[in-house]
């Protein structure tokens, strides 16, 4: 693989939970109390692996570290703070972004004095609900009462820059109040709020009960309609809806999530973890146990890569561009395509102003198909085009509206 540079943005998987949600296929291991230094030794000898192999350089400084699961939480905050010593000095520069997702019921005074005393500046929280037969229904161990605690934790330990994740789209049998989620959330002040549309992902109980006809998935209406009313209701409170699934107060935006979004080199570690470079992606082993004994043998944790062609590059660009409030720059779209994007102005799925395309809230609930519909117009007139961001190829677990494309690799946030 060819040598790369200045990689300034890393994600690190923790896939420890201490229960599996219905409806969750990440790449986790039901393990209350996992082995936190073999998981730090894990890390710091598949990182080791990487720069000494040529893979990736990471840049002198790091713009974002972003620590998900799994849950974090769950390991010894000693080992997670810990990770600064991993990546040495280029944690501590001016405006470094450091996440780390935390479930309420597993964060702790303890947990949030070490990773601040650590550097960690930015916790992630998988709130989902807080509907107490919401939250029993998805498999969580959490409260409201919880997840109002853990906020103010976080504060106590001088921690401010907080997001909270809420599911939307539960079935209709499930005994929950959108909207009174959302004020409550709005309560909590947090300066991020995502938002997930749940889908059902093969392999999972959620999806074992909805072929057994157990459960009935939220109809397309009531789906459309809660998405709809959580963009509004945010945007009323002052936040921006600036991509798809994710709302921030002024200054707040995932910049980890947001470099990635935009083409950013970004390296991934720990099991089922992926990377993106120089117009390759990678991914490691998913399972955890697998992983660690490669990288006992090996030093590696890689399970497969792939370079993407020109097409491909093409279409993740555009849907990437799309998903996001900068949208996609007119300079690059045709004429055939500039008459796509004008009949979605008319239909109300987007706008065009500042020299781009940007989707409406009407258009992020059909990304996918717009997608599909531009890439095919540019095809059509130019079927190597560039367009959207360079080195389009985005890291996405899930999220947001019932989506086609699945770009895993970096965080969305918490689930």
């Amino acid at each position: 693989m060819k040598a790369l540079t200045d990689v300034r943005n890393v994600y690190v998987h923790a896939p420890f939970c201490a229960r599996r949600c219905c409806y969750c296929d990440f790449a986790v291991e039901v393990d209350r109390r996992p082995d936190s230094a073999e998981w730090l030794a894990a890390v710091r000898t598949e990182l080791e692996w990487v720069e000494g192999s040529g893979t990736v350089s990471l840049a002198p400084s790091l713009e974002t570290l972003y620590v998900g699961g799994g849950t974090p939480s769950l390991l010894d905050p000693r080992r997670v703070a810990e990770l600064a010593g991993v990546f040495g000095h280029s944690t501590r520069t001016p405006g470094f972004e450091w996440t780390v997702e935390a479930n309420p019921e597993s964060f702790t005074g303890r947990v949030a004095r070490r990773w601040a005393e650590g550097g960690v500046n930015r916790v992630s929280f998988g709130v989902q609900s807080f509907s107490r037969a919401a939250l029993r229904w998805m498999g969580r161990l959490h409260s409201a009462d919880d997840a109002d605690v853990a906020v103010e934790t976080a504060r106590a330990a001088g921690i401010s820059n907080l997001s909270i994740d809420l599911i939307f789209g539960l079935p209709a049998a499930v005994s929950r109040d959108w909207k009174g989620d959302l004020e409550h959330a709005l309560t909590l002040r947090a300066p991020h709020i995502s938002l997930y549309g749940l889908t059902v992902e093969k392999g999972t109980p959620l999806a074992r009960a909805v072929g057994e006809r157990r459960v009935t998935p939220c109809g397309e209406s009531r789906y459309r309609e809660e998405y709809l009313l959580a963009a509004e209701t945010l945007a009323r409170a002052g936040y921006e809806h600036y991509e798809l699934s994710n709302f921030a107060l002024p200054g707040f935006a995932s910049r980890h999530n947001t470099a990635c979004w935009q083409g950013a080199p970004y390296l991934g570690l720990g099991n089922g973890a992926h990377s993106y470079a120089g117009g390759r992606r990678w991914w490691n082993e998913r399972g955890w146990a697998v992983y660690r004994d490669q990288v006992i043998r090996t030093g590696s944790g890689l399970s497969g890569e792939e370079t993407p062609g020109p097409r491909q590059a093409r279409l993740e660009g555009v849907w990437l561009a799309l998903r996001t409030r900068k949208g996609l720059r007119a300079a690059g779209l045709d004429a055939v395509a500039s008459s796509v994007a004008d009949r979605w102005k008319t239909r109300g799925l987007a706008e065009r102003k500042d020299g781009a395309v940007h989707l409406t809230p009407k258009g992020w609930l059909l990304l996918d198909a717009l997608t599909l519909e531009l890439d095919a117009a540019l095809e059509r007139s130019d079927p190597e085009g560039p367009v959207g961001p360079p080195g389009a190829s985005g890291p996405v677990d899930g999220g947001g509206p019932r989506e086609i494309f699945k770009y895993p690799g970096v965080r969305h946030e918490t689930m």
